[in-house]
């Protein structure tokens, strides 16, 4: 008996799947990415697993492919298209590897590695060594024909090295600068930009006119040996060797693993360098390398039990929203949070997101029991970026603020600021809240006392050692010995760093520091240039800070009104004391001014902090997100969704090399 819950989300599942797939492989229209339909589909999978009686004739891991599309002639192809079925975590991969060496019983097979270049898959025949069909996988039986497309890629050899009849499989790619390039000029033109490479290649495959295909430089891999009239190599790597000495483009970046630990360390290596190629990759396809294992092996309805695709952690996912909490900030203000059935994603286990405010609550009109896409690129907070409504439970509600908030303290009452989507609390002094402000307090991005984290602020006040952040710089070693977790040495250390952080604090840290409502980092930054020191700044008037570049009307309001409120002005009055503050320096017009720089992913040369600092001293700006004024988006390592953003906006995407030709000439 299959419970009923179990089997609603299933067919749900199914049909929301399919809907998807139909969208991407028959009208290359991607509503959600690669990593979020493949998240639904591994559940999907899973409920398949644990009740086989399930499993459905038109289940998504029953098919291969989608529908050829009517205006391409079809084609049948030779032989039969599998898809590789996926796995995403070591332990994933482990279970892949014992299931083959219990098919194979006493014999232990070698592995090849192969990246997964995330493309369009072309199926090639050739006759007597020439050309003859280029198609689409299509359902894995059928597929489309392209070959006059394909005759203008390149790389693409058009006859090989021997006069031999052979069917071979690969992936037809754009590179990242292409797209990029591309994208700038269908911007231009007003037309709607392309998402991705794999939307590309697969939108240029299928144009009717071969001169639009030209024109996109595509370029292709070659990575299988489908049938041949020759010999056939006798190992998966013999195999690649084979099909460059014939003239195909293979992909380099290849390796033999002896064993599941070389193969989970080539993935491991690769999850930060796949990004940095000139073609995307989403995984490592991972191949039994001895060929005479793969008709003992076999295949399933739909993969071969020999091969598997070892996916890149994910940036996105699907998971279930449990139910919504409020969370009081620094500044008071209530930020609403999902908490969700724990999901991995970016490499990580999650279970919380930000719905940022009432407003984006309703544009997504997100609801508990909700099954949603979790976005998380590097230590972002992760992001809830759409609703599936079609898996939606019935009888759900749309979510409503409360009129109390416990966390708010006194009688918990909260109010929508007047002109803003955020709420508050109406108690400014509740103690979660002043909690959340003194560890951004002593954060690396105000007054940065190293070695205090939040849960040494949250006992600082819980145990009422201080009444005000100021008395954070009266304390001595003693007072710290008191607290639960530290002895000698670590009170002795914590002192010390408090001393150091009363020394050379720049201004603009300092102002970041008081948490008035509005003010960021770069306003701060701002606004610590304009002024000059903190009693400037506390006496401006209205007028002055709305005429300061990048200061608005109510950045301008909040400031005023903080510094004119009594308790704020004799806190002020208390900090001074205990700082010596540097003055900034003057707001250069060096030659990156009026230039906007924003940094993602992890830079080899210096921290992102460095090279932020770099842009400034240059007269640039280093806004913390990518809009379409953005000037340059400087991509490391593990880039995360700042790369995917700047892509889809048509911004210049710059790598560190490029960034520190800049800055150096």
């Amino acid at each position: 008996m299959i419970p009923k819950e179990i089997r609603e989300r299933y067919l749900k599942l199914k049909k929301e799947v399919n809907r998807l797939r139909t969208l991407y492989h028959v009208y290359d229209k991607q509503e959600i990415s690669d990593a979020a339909l493949d998240s639904l589909k591994h559940e999907l999978v899973e409920i398949e697993e644990k009740y086989p009686e399930i499993i459905a004739l038109d289940s998504p891991s029953q098919r291969v492919g989608g529908v050829p599309l009517p205006q391409f002639r079809k084609v049948r192809h030779e032989v039969a298209q599998w898809s590789f079925n996926d796995c995403f975590t070591p332990e994933e991969f482990r279970e892949f590897d014992a299931r083959v060496k219990r098919k194979l019983k006493s014999d232990s097979p070698t592995y090849v590695c192969e990246l997964k270049i995330d493309g369009l898959k072309i199926v090639f025949t050739y006759k007597k060594g020439i050309l003859v069909t280029a198609a689409t996988r299509g359902d894995g039986v059928i597929g489309e024909d392209v070959t006059q497309n394909i005759r203008t890629i390149e790389s693409v050899p058009l006859s090989l090295s021997r006069p031999i009849d052979i069917v071979v499989e690969g992936e037809v790619w754009m590179s990242s600068r292409n797209l990029e390039k591309l994208n700038a000029v269908r911007l231009a033109q007003g037309e709607p930009l392309f998402a991705n490479p794999r939307n590309v290649a697969a939108g240029s495959i299928r144009q009717l006119d071969p001169t639009i295909t030209a024109s996109r430089k595509l370029d292709v891999f070659i990575y299988d040996v489908a049938q041949t009239s020759e010999e056939f190599p006798v190992t998966q790597l013999e195999e690649l060797e084979y099909l460059k000495k014939l003239g195909f483009k293979v992909n380099p970046h290849h390796a033999l693993a002896p064993g599941a630990d070389e193969v989970i360390a080539f993935w491991e290596a690769w999850k930060s360098k796949g990004r940095t190629q000139e073609y995307w990759t989403d995984g490592v396809v991972v191949k039994v390398n001895e060929k005479r294992y793969e008709e003992r092996l076999g295949y399933t309805g739909k993969a071969p039990r020999f091969a598997i695709a070892f996916k890149f952690p994910a940036e996105q996912a699907t998971t279930i929203v449990e139910s919504i909490q409020l969370q009081v900030g620094r500044t008071g203000v209530l930020t609403p949070v999902a908490h969700l059935f724990p999901v991995q994603v970016a490499g990580t286990i999650v279970s919380r997101a930000t719905l940022h405010n009432e407003d984006e609550i309703k544009r997504l009109d997100v609801r508990v029991g909700d099954t949603v896409i979790l976005q998380k690129a590097g230590d972002v907070i992760p992001d809830i970026v759409r609703v599936f409504k079609h898996l939606r439970p019935a009888h759900t509600k749309p979510y409503t603020f409360p009129i109390h908030v416990a966390a708010c303290g006194g009688d918990g009452r909260i109010e929508r600021i007047p002109g803003q989507a955020a709420w508050r609390c109406v108690d400014i002094e509740s103690p979660e809240r002043r909690k959340r402000a003194f560890a951004y307090f002593i954060s690396k991005s105000a007054l940065d006392v190293t070695g205090l984290g939040k849960k040494t602020a949250a006992l600082l006040i819980e145990e009422g050692v201080i009444s005000t952040f100021d008395e954070l710089f009266e304390l001595e070693q003693g007072d710290f010995e008191s607290l639960p977790g530290f002895a000698e040495l670590s009170a002795k250390k914590a002192v010390e760093s408090i001393r150091k952080a009363q020394k050379n604090v720049p201004l603009e840290r300092v102002i970041t520091a008081l948490s008035i409502p509005q003010v960021g980092e770069e306003t701060a930054r701002d606004l610590g240039r304009h002024f000059g020191t903190v009693e400037r700044l506390r006496h401006a008037t209205l007028e002055e800070l709305q005429q300061i570049d990048g200061v608005g009307d109510i950045v301008a309001d909040a400031v005023v009104k903080w510094f004119k409120n009594r308790t704020n002005a004799a806190f002020v009055d208390r900090l001074l004391k205990h700082l010596t503050i540097l003055k900034p320096e003057k707001k250069k017009s060096g030659k990156l001014a009026g230039k906007t720089f924003v940094f993602t992913g992890t830079l080899k040369k210096m921290s992102r902090e460095e090279a932020e600092t770099q842009v400034r001293k240059l007269g640039g700006k280093t806004p913390g997100s990518v809009s379409a004024k953005t000037s340059y988006v400087v991509a490391g390592s593990d880039a995360g969704s700042k790369l995917d953003t700047a892509r889809s906006l048509g911004v210049a995407v710059l790598t560190e090399l490029e960034f520190l030709r800049i800055i150096q000439s």
